[in-house]
């Protein structure tokens, strides 16, 4: 009776196993968001082929999928995702999650985007359980896609029988931020905590991530780029990246190109972080404070020549006071973007009143 009854035990487990591994999974496309402009390239920022002289590393960074979403509505218990990127390696300074994986986050009862969980990944193509576990009442869904990786595609996958239903961009009104690696999300843990993203969720507004990690030196290809935009905003926090003679030469005609072709739209000029390691490091500390006495100069000097709507966020304290916001000593923890988001936010938001753009 007792070997019966391990039997009988044994073959229920089997059962329920199998049962679990046959659970049918119906995969969907959805529509990407996030973008600055329509791309042909569904999951590229930009449209390189259109912009062919950016510079080169400038388009291969547009490829990547920072700050690209997908939402929807599903009451299915478990989510689940296959997508492809390349086969770069995992970059020393960054989560698997946020360079190659997805993060999910859901609308609480309070309508705010709460975390719920993400997926990291070391292939070049990968499939799984995002979340799983939940509720059957319906819920309203986002996944943010690799900040660091060409995602070259993404199904997500509900379980059979489940609604699923495709949700429009939840964020209204365009701000477009170009910058650095800093903008483009290194080193957050997962692509929710890019600052963009961040600003994103708090504000409901649409702050769309133009982040080429190295590369924002203001060249005119990329003014000419987005000017071809019309976003409510625009932001500069590219400095990280410039050399104070490049800030020199670069940032007034970058300036003007914009404001010749949006005379009204607002922007906004953000000087580099503190970095951690400019504390210490001489050659780094004597960088950081030119670059941004620079920028501060070339802004006063815009001023003078009648720029209207330009503005600059005068601050030395956008990663914290207590220097524990950095992964490397230049890019955000998830505590540093935290602390972005706190002094960008307000004061985005009180420019755009000013502007009755909210």
């Amino acid at each position: 009776m007792k070997n019966l009854f391990i039997y009988l035990l044994t073959f229920a487990s089997c059962v329920s196993v199998a049962f679990a591994q046959k659970t049918k999974v119906v995969y969907n496309e959805l529509p990407v968001y996030g973008k600055l402009f329509d791309t042909p390239s569904k999951y590229h920022r930009v449209d390189t082929v259109k912009y062919n002289d950016l510079p080169v590393r400038v388009k291969h960074l547009f490829t990547n999928s920072a700050g690209l979403f997908v939402t929807f509505r599903s009451n299915s218990s478990s989510i689940y995702a296959k997508w492809c990127v390349t086969d770069a390696k995992v970059s020393s300074n960054l989560t698997s999650i946020a360079q190659k994986g997805l993060d999910v986050y859901i609308k609480n009862a309070d309508g705010e985007w709460q975390y719920a969980g993400s997926k990291g990944t070391a292939k070049t193509c990968d499939e799984g359980s995002l979340i799983a576990n939940l509720d059957q009442t319906a819920k309203e869904f986002l996944v943010y896609l690799p900040l660091y990786d060409e995602t070259r595609s993404l199904k997500i996958g509900v379980e059979e029988g489940a609604s699923f239903l495709p949700l429009p961009n939840p964020f209204q009104k365009n701000i477009a931020v170009y910058g650095s690696s800093i903008v483009q999300g290194a080193s957050a843990g997962r692509a929710g905590m890019a600052y963009t993203a961040i600003l994103s969720r708090r504000t409901g507004l649409n702050f769309i991530n133009l982040g080429v990690s190295g590369s924002a030196k203001m060249e005119p290809e990329v003014a000419h780029m987005l000017a071809a935009g019309t976003p409510e905003v625009f932001i500069l926090d590219c400095v990280p990246n410039s050399l104070p003679e490049i800030v020199s030469e670069r940032t007034q005609y970058f300036v003007e190109y914009l404001r010749a072709n949006h005379p009204n739209t607002p922007i906004i000029m953000i000087p580099s972080v503190v970095r951690e390691l400019s504390y210490f490091n001489q050659v780094w500390n004597k960088r950081n404070a030119e670059q941004n006495a620079q920028f501060k100069k070339e802004y006063e000097t815009l001023l003078t020549k009648g720029i209207k709507h330009l503005y600059y966020l005068d601050s030395k304290t956008l990663l914290g006071t207590d220097h524990e916001g950095t992964t490397d000593g230049t890019h955000p923890n998830d505590l540093g973007f935290m602390r972005m988001a706190d002094e960008i936010q307000p004061f985005v938001l009180e420019i755009m009143q000013k502007h009755n753009l909210l």
